[in-house]
């Protein structure tokens, strides 16, 4: 055999289990890290373990969710970032994937080209949440409580630069009040102690709160949405409260790191998305206030782009500053 026709064999040998790894139909052929950059409790954590469940009965490999908080999820977002481009790992993003680079001078990704984007999985208003010993029903009540002594009242959040710590920021900006802020490691970490009675107040999805307000242990004063919600018609608006600019769709979707083969972003994006309408899936992402929606990859590109540039403009406007 000719040397050049031997030497093609062999780099073919050499190719196949790339390829072989990058097309085959088989994938996952083992457990996929399924990475959540806050701490446990918090509303990614419930979805991501929600979604997690159905991939792995429907794939027949284990989706192993993988908390790792810190730095307004930049650390965990970072690990992501940085992951080998085949498929088994991955992350549950949010929207302060798209709100840090406009508040940290230093962000060690860039949040659109660094990442595959798979789909989005669900969106959600914010809420306001108080302690019930808190003398305020509603918002224009917390409002006035809060004018009435400024700066003693205290606003917890999932961290510096956390879409719970903008919304606080928002909410002093537009409702000409000053509140002490106090960054947790997470949601979760920082309702838990709203509920205690150690911080007065928080913004935060209902996925992360649902457990405590159905309890009575908190008390809803108002919601980011554009309208009242079915599920929450009592719970009035901003908007309707006298405090505009606050209207704020929280998103999820889950993305991998930039390179991983088309094929598995497709399996992925087709097994996410039959995930997500799946009626049982539906009906937890609901009582958790969380609306399933589902993109392709493009059109969750597209979103990624046009909130980075959105959330730079409200940054930039509202004077947020990350000290």
């Amino acid at each position: 055999m000719h040397r050049w026709r031997i030497g093609i064999l062999l780099l073919a040998c050499a190719a196949s289990p790339v390829l072989a790894q990058a097309t085959a139909p088989d994938y996952p052929v083992k457990f996929v890290r399924f990475i959540v950059p806050y701490a446990p409790g918090g509303s990614s954590d419930v979805l991501a373990r929600t979604l997690g469940q159905k991939l792995s009965a429907s794939l027949g490999q284990t989706f192993v969710v993988d908390n790792r908080p810190g730095a307004g999820s930049m650390v965990g977002t970072d690990i992501a970032a940085k992951a080998n481009a085949d498929g088994y790992t991955i992350i549950l993003s949010d929207m302060p994937h798209t709100i840090n680079p406009s508040i940290y001078a230093k962000v060690p990704y860039d949040p659109v080209k660094d990442f595959a984007p798979i789909t989005t999985v669900g969106v959600s208003p914010m809420f306001l949440f108080v302690n019930p010993s808190v003398k305020a029903q509603n918002v224009k009540e917390f409002v006035a409580l809060a004018k009435a002594q400024p700066g003693k009242l205290s606003i917890a959040s999932g961290g510096t630069g956390a879409t719970t710590h903008l919304m606080a920021e928002l909410l002093q900006s537009h409702a000409g009040i000053k509140l002490t802020h106090v960054p947790y490691k997470g949601a979760g970490p920082a309702l838990t102690d709203v509920v205690a009675g150690q911080i007065p107040a928080t913004f935060t999805s209902m996925a992360t709160a649902a457990p405590f307000a159905q309890a009575g242990r908190l008390r809803i004063l108002g919601v980011t949405s554009a309208k009242r919600l079915a599920a929450f018609p009592d719970v009035a608006t901003f908007e309707e409260s006298g405090v505009s600019g606050l209207i704020v769709e929280h998103w999820w979707g889950v993305m991998a790191p930039a390179g991983v083969p088309k094929p598995v972003v497709e399996k992925l994006h087709r097994e996410i998305v039959n995930a997500v309408n799946s009626p049982d899936v539906r009906e937890r992402f609901t009582v958790l206030a969380v609306e399933p929606r589902t993109t392709t990859p493009q059109a969750f590109r597209a979103l990624l782009e046009t909130d980075v540039r959105r959330w730079a403009k409200v940054v930039k406007d509202a004077g947020i500053k990350i000290e």
